[in-house]
Order: structure tokens, then C-alpha cells, then sequence
């Protein structure tokens, strides 16, 4: 497996995951996911060995303080094998000095916890609310 940088020519194949998953608001709001992309600094795909994109990581950080994972996704075929927390720690390491932050879904918790994540307590809104 290979961690490397996002190039826009993998936008493509990141939607495919993200249909897989069932994230349909990030496949139905095509271009602004695209754009989303575009516009983060912290954008890694992990390829097999025969170049298929199978997992991805993308967030956003001030490179001292906080490090938050917007979307962290790796293909259903491909878990269980550590490369969602390879991701993790290759990103980590690009920024030691932040602190890794994310939120997660009821069926991610355990998935976090099982990596030593601590819970902690936030709140969110759209503009729309």
C-alpha cells in the first residue's frame, strides 16, 4: 500500500468510495466535495498495489495547534487491515504537535475508541438551521 498526496485526477475514484459507502450528500453535492478538496491542506489517498485508490483521508490544519479529519473512508474490501489508522498516523506525524480531531458516526466510535480516541463534547450548525 501507498500513502501519497491527493491529485485532483483522484476525485473520481474518492466519489466511488464515497458512493460505496452510502455518503450521498458528498456524491450529490459534486462540486462543491470537489471544491471541498481543492481547498483543504491536509488531502492523502492510500493506493494499492496496483494503483487502485482504496481509502482516503481529508481535513484541515493550522499545522500547530489542531489537525481536524473532515472524512476519513476506506473501501469496505479493504478494512481490518490498519490502513484507516495508517492514515491517521501518517497525517499525525506530517503535524506532531497538534492534536487529531474528528467526529464520528455511532458505528465509528468503537472504531476511534479501539485507537486510544477520547470522546469529546461539541456542537454544530448550518447556516440553514
Amino acid at each position: 500500500m501507498n500513502i501519497r498526496t491527493y491529485m485532483e485526477s483522484d476525485f473520481d475514484s474518492i466519489q466511488q468510495l464515497n458512493r460505496d459507502e452510502g455518503w450521498s450528500q458528498l456524491v450529490e453535492r459534486d462540486a462543491l466535495t470537489r471544491e471541498a478538496w481543492r481547498q483543504s491542506n491536509v488531502t492523502y489517498v492510500m493506493e494499492s498495489e496496483n494503483g487502485k485508490i482504496v481509502a482516503y483521508l481529508r481535513g484541515l490544519t493550522d499545522t500547530t495547534v489542531s489537525l481536524y479529519v473532515c472524512e476519513l473512508l476506506v473501501a469496505s474490501t479493504y478494512r481490518r487491515r490498519g490502513l484507516g489508522e495508517q492514515l491517521l498516523q501518517h497525517v499525525h506525524t506530517l503535524y506532531p504537535d497538534t492534536r487529531l480531531e474528528m467526529l464520528a458516526s455511532q458505528n465509528s466510535h468503537t472504531y476511534y475508541e479501539k485507537l486510544r480516541f477520547r470522546p469529546f463534547y461539541g456542537f454544530r450548525k448550518t447556516i440553514h438551521e
